[in-house]
């Protein structure tokens, strides 16, 4: 009996140790809303924003004449940026609902969300793309598992020295590594404010152009609250952040997924992406490097 509780105590020692080891990814910290003008000003067509609730929610507005946008009133490098968007209800056929991160230069880094319209009862398709040194190409689209302009749901993304994650509603719907040592280009020097904006691309948005917007149906409303900035300010000419290495989105736990976020992925891979750049051998008939090591391939 005491050769066994020994045994017992020694195996729970060690599954402890092991435990206390191995590195786990975690969920990005929870966001925190603010009011829009905490962080965002509006950059064009200012009388198609409406404030409500004292600016705790925004509505963005476009029409025939023109669609409305705004932007961060810092440049970040390195952070959690999260926003709670409700889509364009109804036919939103030709019109581009855009959430991103974009540096200033002419070799810019990029990180894209873009929501695209479609006819009544067919689904939204999201679209994500990184652009690195001014070079983007990395297009990935899904359909969501449920309709985005019903209710408001969370788009976030998480960008630190080894990845950028996008996550919606802290499901993880695509990752991008740092594989600079592979030759990939990676953001990390170049600071970048966030967009978002509402505006008429019915000459590529929905079915490559083929659906046009219906302007009957205008003014098109897309609603946003939360706007959510948790990151490291720097000026537009920064190449690093005062506080690299020290923040939370710097730990080991983000770092990488654990096995969970890697299987909820994987789900989202199988069921519901319906384009990956990594996987289009006529415009890739090589797989870009990158693909392997962010699970693509």
């Amino acid at each position: 009996m005491r050769v066994r509780m020994g045994r017992l105590q020694l195996t729970l020692c060690l599954t402890f140790l092991l435990m206390a080891t191995v590195t786990f990814g975690v969920p990005p910290k929870k966001a925190i809303a603010v009011p829009f003008g905490r962080n965002y000003f509006p950059t064009w067509a200012f009388d198609h924003i409406k404030y409500l609730k004292g600016g705790s929610k925004v509505h963005l507005i476009l029409d025939k004449h023109t669609g409305t946008g705004f932007q961060s009133k810092g440049s970040y490098l390195f952070g959690h940026f999260s926003m709670h968007i409700k889509m364009v209800p109804g036919d939103s056929a030709g019109t581009v609902t855009a959430f991103y991160l974009s540096s200033q230069n002419s070799e810019h880094d990029e990180i894209d969300f873009e929501f695209l319209g479609n006819r009544t009862g067919h689904p939204y398709i999201l679209q994500t793309n990184v652009f690195t040194g001014g070079k983007g190409n990395r297009e990935q689209r899904i359909n969501l598992w449920f309709d985005p302009s019903k209710n408001y749901h969370s788009y976030s993304v998480l960008w630190n020295m080894h990845q950028i994650v996008f996550f919606v509603d802290d499901v993880p719907i695509r990752v991008f590594k740092n594989s600079k040592d592979i030759g990939v280009k990676f953001p990390f020097n170049q600071p970048m404010k966030i967009y978002s904006s509402l505006w008429n691309a019915d000459d590529w948005a929905t079915r490559g152009g083929l659906e046009k917007t219906n302007w009957k149906n205008a003014p098109f409303v897309a609603s946003y609250k939360g706007f959510h900035i948790d990151g490291c300010e720097a000026s537009v000419n920064a190449k690093f952040c005062e506080t690299q290495g020290k923040r939370w989105w710097d730990k080991k736990e983000f770092q990488d997924l654990d096995a969970n976020q890697y299987k909820r992925l994987k789900w989202v891979r199988k069921r519901y992406t319906i384009y990956n750049y990594c996987t289009d051998r006529v415009r890739f008939p090589k797989p870009p490097p990158e693909c392997r090591r962010d699970r693509d391939i």
